[in-house]
């Protein structure tokens, strides 16, 4: 006789992995609950991907109003809370935090914590709930490298940066990563005196060297940021009347003064909720899966940043699909990852697909490459914009491998280069595909030409 259990599927965590999952689940007509110790639909709903678009729409659009000289003698003045009002009210209308959503679908919403007692069993409190499947998409929290003084000095977060009512004067981002990019501009473009302290020798150090240049320069030039690289933070400080953050640069230790200290320092996966009562195997660097997410424990699958490695909405979204999907219908579909693209939200945006030139000199690939700047396009003209580039690398055969786009819209040009790349397209193939007259998009057709063999 078989075993009967509280729910045939238990997920942990709603976030866009958690969530796929169970609204893909709820239609197979089984018994499905949702765990979630914080805000329903993730932190990337409620405090990160969405209300970090709504601010950055509004700080772009103020910086590049005051660059146009029709303007200079206007004064335009902004109320800094009004700001985190209308983060707030996006995210209500976007169903931030409202289980109801799930709650409609049929999903038992359980509000808590859930810690693993074997594979079959978590306690969320007192309370003990079984299942027959897991599927943990517990996401990942902030990483702080081991920094000294975290635990006493009063710092900003990734999730709560952007929530501030009023604009600090001084800023120092600890990261020049993604996040620490977009949160250093946001506060810069609105008026801060902001400085990025980066580890690596470069901004965006997952991305290729002219990358970082070019936000550099950007920064730098255009919106007074300070940058500096290749020094490690070792602690944080407070006294009655100013934070301070201490760092190692070239041999020496230094301290700076600062108003607002941010960290943006990456992430680590969530791990610690009783995992090895369940038998899950993992690492510091996140849980260990098969091709299909299925963990060391048959009957518990995990998707997501819990898994370790590139944070990404729309793969967690994807996986916890997936995984959905083939628990349904008993299928083994493995998910086809080419042509996913990521973005930072700077501006110039910066959208990347494929390999990059990072990636092909390490695995010792044989490639050429094509950069073709803004500047080289009349938009650059038309908009007075020339911080950024498109870089196409391609195979022997002129197949594309990788992408990177640096540009105001590069959000919108990248889909056309995943296709690419998703279907195998040549530079022939790409370079002969119209594109709009006078659009910045035209740089991705003028990179493709210059790939194109000289008979073209």
């Amino acid at each position: 006789m078989a075993k009967k259990y509280d729910f045939k599927y238990i997920v942990i965590g709603s976030g866009p992995a958690g969530s796929a999952a169970a609204l893909t689940l709820i239609k197979s007509k089984k018994r499905v609950a949702l765990v979630e110790g914080r805000f329903y639909g993730g932190s990337n709903l409620n405090t990160r991907d969405l209300p970090y678009k709504v601010a950055l729409d509004f700080s772009h659009t103020y910086a590049k109003i005051n660059t146009y000289p029709e303007f200079k003698n206007q004064d335009f003045s902004f109320n800094f809370s009004t700001i985190a009002a209308r983060e707030l009210n996006t995210i209500t209308k976007s169903g931030g935090n409202d289980k109801k959503i799930f709650e409609d679908a049929g999903i038992v919403c359980i509000d808590g914590y859930a810690n693993f007692l074997d594979q079959h069993t978590i306690a969320i409190g007192q309370q003990k709930i079984t299942a027959e499947y897991f599927i943990i998409a517990t996401g990942s929290n902030l990483k702080t490298l081991g920094i000294a003084g975290t635990e006493h000095v009063d710092f900003l977060t990734p999730n709560t940066a952007i929530r501030a009512r009023r604009l600090p004067k001084v800023i120092t981002v600890v990261g020049g990563g993604s996040t620490g990019c977009e949160i250093a501009e946001y506060y810069a473009e609105l008026g801060a005196k902001v400085l990025i302290l980066e580890t690596s020798d470069q901004l965006l150090p997952r991305e290729d060297k002219e990358v970082g240049e070019v936000i550099s320069n950007y920064f730098t030039r255009r919106l007074g940021i300070s940058v500096l690289t290749s020094c490690k933070v070792v602690s944080l400080e407070e006294d009655n009347f100013s934070k301070y953050v201490v760092f190692q640069t070239e041999g020496t230790e230094k301290m700076i003064r600062t108003e607002t200290i941010i960290l943006a320092t990456g992430s680590e996966p969530v791990t610690d909720f009783g995992l090895e009562n369940a038998d899950v195997k993992y690492k510091k660097s996140g849980i260990i899966v098969n091709k299909l997410f299925q963990t060391s424990s048959k009957n518990i699958y995990a998707v997501g940043d819990c898994l370790g490695g590139e944070s990404s909405t729309e793969r967690a979204y994807q996986e916890g699909l997936t995984v959905a999907i083939n628990l349904v219908n008993k299928t083994k579909t493995a998910i086809n990852y080419k042509g996913m693209s990521r973005l930072v939200n700077t501006c110039p945006e910066v959208a990347t697909v494929g390999l990059n030139e990072n990636d092909l000199l390490r695995r010792d690939c044989k490639f050429k490459k094509a950069i073709i700047k803004l500047d080289e396009t009349t938009a650059s003209k038309i908009y007075n914009f020339n911080y950024g580039f498109v870089k196409l690398l391609v195979d022997k055969n002129s197949r594309i491998l990788g992408a990177t786009i640096v540009a105001p819209n590069a959000s919108l040009m990248i889909g056309e280069l995943s296709l690419a790349i998703r279907h195998d397209l040549s530079t022939l193939e790409l370079a002969s595909t119209p594109h709009v007259n006078n659009a910045f998009s035209e740089v991705i057709k003028l990179a493709a030409k210059k790939l194109l063999p000289k008979k073209h």
